[in-house]
């Protein structure tokens, strides 16, 4: 979805002049998507990323959440904007709405989980599932990350697009790891990514990612490449845009692991490293300059920091 692609990245690179200048293409998204809203207050789209590949119905999950997310993020640009607070407060009262519609339209058991339908009158486990833990919506996230790890989603190239099927795309892997982490679940996510790793990137296929088997040949792709990195920018560090010179951050450090960091990070106007040490039963988070502490403090873990320049 453009509009929530525009929104983050003008939100994580910084720049007002580049965020203006996108803010009216913002706006025609959102309310091009407002206006696809059914009665079940989710958006109408006749097909998601695999382009018709498999069936997505009328409206499906993946369109909704990026649509929800899409709004949080255009809330946090519009007010570095200068934008009235009466479309701020509009767009977080959709996002309200959404998130609501979203369970209420989705939310079902599915093949004995009690995650989503990918569409109405979906009866297959779908990899897409995902999505929403990759939002912060983590109502279902329990069902869902066991669903994502069952043997009816994951293969031995990871989770499989509909379950019954050996088709697989890997972004729908990296997908499911960065929300598993997002959600807290650092147990699985570390011993499923270990396990990814070392089968794509340590394999036949070093050092890239994949696109998609059968389709495909396992042909390299660049987004994939970069879906990997995510999965530790926002599912491990739980880096998300609020503003143009600020971040949450919420760190999920696994339970075998002393410290992670992030070096030489180019976002939010500057050039900055982020470490983080477990000190007894908390972490220090440590944000740095040049070498220089910029900011340091201590939260526990799964808990969030909001980091301003």
């Amino acid at each position: 979805m453009i509009a929530y692609g525009a929104s983050r990245f003008a939100l994580a690179y910084g720049d007002q002049a580049i965020a203006k200048e996108l803010w009216p293409l913002i706006e025609w998204c959102l309310e091009f998507s407002n206006r696809k809203l059914n009665d079940g207050g989710v958006v109408m789209s006749d097909t998601d990323e695999l382009e018709g590949r498999f069936p997505t119905g009328d409206a499906n999950l993946c369109t909704s959440s990026l649509y929800y997310d899409a709004l949080i993020y255009a809330a946090a640009l519009g007010k570095q904007l200068g934008i009235t607070k009466a479309k701020i407060n509009r767009y977080k009262k959709q996002t309200t709405a959404l998130k609501s519609s979203i369970e209420k339209y989705f939310g079902i058991n599915v093949m004995s989980f009690d995650t989503y339908q990918y569409y109405a009158g979906n009866t297959k486990l779908r990899s897409w599932i995902s999505i929403p833990l990759t939002v912060d919506i983590f109502d279902r996230k329990e069902a869902t990350i066991d669903a994502l790890f069952s043997p009816q989603l994951w293969t031995d190239d990871g989770i499989a697009t509909e379950s019954g099927d050996m088709t697989f795309w890997d972004r729908a892997t990296l997908y499911g790891l960065r929300g598993t982490f997002a959600a807290g679940e650092t147990k699985r996510g570390l011993e499923f990514l270990k396990y990814y790793s070392k089968r794509r990137l340590l394999g036949e296929h070093v050092p890239y990612p994949v696109e998609a088997y059968p389709e495909g040949g396992q042909r390299h792709l660049s987004a994939e490449s970069g879906l990997y990195c995510r999965v530790y920018t926002e599912g491990l560090f739980g880096i998300r845009p609020i503003g143009l010179n600020s971040f949450k951050l919420t760190p999920q450090l696994p339970a075998e692991w002393n410290e992670m960091s992030l070096t030489n990070i180019h976002a939010f106007g500057k050039v900055f490293d982020i470490e983080i040490e477990r000190i007894g039963q908390k972490l220090q988070i440590s944000i740095l300059i040049n070498g220089q502490t910029f900011e340091q403090k201590k939260i526990h873990s799964g808990n969030s920091l909001v980091i301003r320049f």
